[in-house]
């Protein structure tokens, strides 16, 4: 707890002692080492999708404790192969992505059908592998927000796969249409018995004002998360909240007053407590993503990891703050933002 609090510094006591008023943590199905048998087994999964989740769940270092670690590195694709790997070039070979997965201690790997496909045969039985199925790509130009299917479901079930994992940019133009290309894989990735997670993105140049970007707001992402476990999401993977009040901001959709008055505050637990309240108040997990590589990484990394699992939520997702790192930083990285979640002292707001 002291690595902890030292790592926190000064928002130390502010993250370690908040308590959510507004959404208490006895309303929510949080996470736990019986989260499957408590709470999925009860829905319309398959026992197939049932077994690979707890897959997912029993392995790594968080193995039993109902939290994921995972290492996501498909941003090859939409951030350049050059931007993402020119840090370190090492990973340009993709069988050093899962390397470090391995010995990062994660639960799982998602990445590209490339990247997984090309060494599936050595590592699919060593490690839970999470294909993503679309991307974006940057070399159309000008850019647009949307989403391309590069992979079926089918070769993510025969390389061994899982789950799949896939995005939607909601509020993009291109939206209606990415919804209904991934419910129809999530729904063909149950039936075969994968498990999917979504990566549920608010895209669009009206969510970003010249006082806020509110692509990060809790009530905006809070809403894509309610769409993302409408179709059946079994994960959801969301940024962090940074703000709230999206849709006063930008005078546009439909909201309640009590979301910002009574259900929320300014602090970042209460941001985040509300947007796993959109996952069916934690039915389904929610992971924050770790967000871009920058000097302060480890701090960074600690504190989105505190304010997740004290929010209510299920883990961390940190892909380019560990792989554009040397080797044994990256596993280091990955190390303590686990530590977050088997720390007994750390507790649910």
């Amino acid at each position: 707890m002291s690595d902890i609090a030292k790592f926190l510094g000064n928002e130390a006591n502010a993250l370690l002692s908040h308590v959510c008023k507004g959404l208490p943590k006895e309303g929510f199905h949080l996470p736990g080492p019986d989260f499957i048998d408590r709470v999925v087994a009860l829905s319309d999964r398959k026992p197939s999708v049932l077994r690979n989740l707890q897959a997912l769940y029993n392995h790594g270092r968080l193995a039993g404790s109902g939290y994921l670690s995972l290492l996501p590195v498909d941003q090859g694709v939409e951030h350049s192969a050059g931007a993402s790997f020119a840090p370190n070039p090492q990973f340009f070979d993709p069988e050093n992505i899962v390397k470090l997965a391995i010995e990062g201690g994660c639960n799982g790997v998602a990445s590209t059908l490339g990247v997984l496909g090309i060494v599936s045969r050595r590592y699919a039985h060593k490690i839970p592998f999470i294909l993503k199925l679309n991307h974006n790509e940057l070399l159309t130009y000008p850019n647009k927000y949307d989403q391309t299917l590069f992979a079926s479901v089918e070769q993510a079930f025969d390389m061994g796969a899982c789950a799949v994992g896939a995005t939607v940019f909601f509020g993009s133009e291109a939206s209606r249409r990415q919804i209904e290309e991934v419910s129809e894989a999530f729904r063909h990735a149950h039936k075969l018995g994968m498990a999917t997670i979504l990566w549920a993105y608010t895209r669009n140049t009206a969510f970003k004002t010249a006082d806020a970007d509110y692509h990060v707001s809790a009530d905006l992402t809070g809403q894509a998360n309610h769409l993302a476990v409408t179709i059946e999401a079994d994960i959801v993977k969301q940024k962090m909240a940074e703000n709230n009040g999206g849709f006063n901001a930008i005078k546009f959709g439909k909201t309640s007053p009590k979301v910002y008055s009574e259900l929320t505050s300014d602090h970042p637990i209460d941001l985040v407590r509300y947007q796993v309240a959109n996952c069916y108040m934690g039915r389904v997990g929610m992971i924050n993503s770790g967000g871009e590589s920058g000097k302060d990484d480890l701090h960074q990394a600690v504190r989105t990891a505190v304010i997740n699992k004290r929010a209510g939520g299920m883990g961390l997702i940190s892909g380019r703050k560990a792989f554009q790192k040397p080797f044994a930083e990256g596993v280091t990285l990955l190390n303590a933002i686990q530590d977050v979640y088997l720390s007994k002292d750390v507790t649910i707001a």
